[in-house]
């Protein structure tokens, strides 16, 4: 059995000597559908962050910086997959609603970007600790 709904989308970085461009999302692009709002989590190295779960968004995850491993399971569900983000690997990591989540820096520091499709509210996630 297999976690069917998570998407592993490329992302086109521009490379430029002064400094690349890692394009991330479009207003235009299939999978995009509406804007909630975007935040940024810095973390740093072997610190994990989650278990997180979305109740009604979908997540749009990537790593503009440093490296990260994602675990991922549905509700209610034994398999885990992982995914590692990184620039090397720069890709659009999206998570449906019902997915636990959780992630870790294999960096020494490393940035996460991630989209909502709605405003977050606290009552709209549930956590629980990493084991």
């Amino acid at each position: 059995m297999q976690i069917k709904k998570i998407k592993l989308v490329n992302l086109k970085t521009i490379k430029n000597p002064k400094g690349d461009i890692l394009k991330y999302l479009s207003k235009d692009s299939k999978y995009y559908k509406k804007f909630g709002e975007i935040y940024f989590s810095e973390i740093k190295k072997n610190k994990k962050k989650g278990w997180n779960l979305h109740k009604t968004n979908s997540c749009f995850i990537a790593v503009p910086y440093g490296k990260i491993e994602f675990l991922i399971q549905k509700h209610k569900s034994k398999i885990v997959k992982k995914v590692i983000l990184s620039k090397k690997n720069y890709k659009l990591l999206i998570i449906p609603k019902s997915h636990w989540f959780s992630f870790r820096s294999l960096s020494k520091i490393s940035i996460v970007v991630n989209s909502l499709e709605k405003i977050h509210q606290d009552k709209e996630t549930r956590k629980k600790p990493i084991i």
